[in-house]
């Protein structure tokens, strides 16, 4: 389910854009939380634990200015699209350090609202495409499950490499590994090869009895024990991939 957060210390605002927005999702029947906040600290405290897919911030607030939220929203979270309101458009040019979607200027005229929704939606297919959240020593990372290539067990923590060769390492967490990539390994493109390896089958360059070698050269080790199961899973996802499903 899709999930937006809407922020806006103006009570009149904020009832009006949350309300256009749910008339928007109930016209076009998509599945959607719609969560409001009157005040920029408020939203600060639910994405240390939670987090959207779309953010729509009134940019004149107090204490903490939307041009600022949009900046802490896109150092937690790359993926999220921000659409900007506000009655001073002079703020245009800065608020694009947070790379919004769009910036939409005070009465908010609801065709530019709703074309401006459907653009975000276009932009990514928020339906289908999954993601994992990754507390990390500094910040809270939202992550397209299509973007990691393998995740490993490191001291207590778990390593995601990603398709881009960047990797972000999680906070020391208590469970075992294969339960802390539980939401990973139920999409069934993600197999656990090893203990401590799970990997993204889309990924896979070369596959040997022993290993995966994964696109860009990394290689990753199969336990001994798991090949066999190991192998047949693999051999269906190539089954379902050469069968176009």
């Amino acid at each position: 389910m899709m999930r937006i957060a809407i922020c806006d210390d103006m009570p009149d605002d904020l009832q009006y854009i949350v309300s256009r927005t749910n008339q928007y999702l109930s016209a076009n029947g998509i599945d959607a939380e719609v969560a409001s906040f009157s005040h920029p600290d408020a939203l600060l405290t639910a994405i240390e634990q939670e987090s959207f897919h779309l953010y729509i911030l009134d940019i004149v607030m107090p204490m903490v200015s939307g041009l600022e939220l949009g900046k802490e929203i896109r150092r937690l979270d790359r993926e999220a699209q921000i659409i900007y309101t506000t009655t001073e458009p002079q703020f245009a040019l800065q608020a694009y350090a947070a790379s919004p979607i769009n910036y939409l200027v005070k009465p908010v005229n609801h065709q530019q609202l709703s074309d401006t929704l459907a653009f975000a939606f276009s932009k990514a297919d928020f339906a289908n495409e999954q993601t994992f959240t990754v507390k990390t020593a500094d910040s809270l990372r939202v992550i397209k499950l299509s973007k990691i290539a393998c995740c490993e067990y490191l001291n207590h923590s778990a390593v995601l490499s990603l398709a881009n060769g960047e990797e972000v390492c999680s906070r020391t967490f208590r469970e075992n590994f294969s339960e802390y990539c539980a939401p990973i390994l139920k999409d069934r493109y993600f197999l656990q090869c090893h203990t401590s390896f799970v990997i993204n089958m889309r990924r896979v360059e070369r596959f040997a009895k022993d290993s995966f070698t994964l696109c860009g050269g990394k290689t990753i080790p199969i336990a001994a024990k798991r090949y066999p199961a190991v192998r047949d899973a693999y051999m269906d996802f190539l089954s379902a991939k050469g069968a176009g499903r």
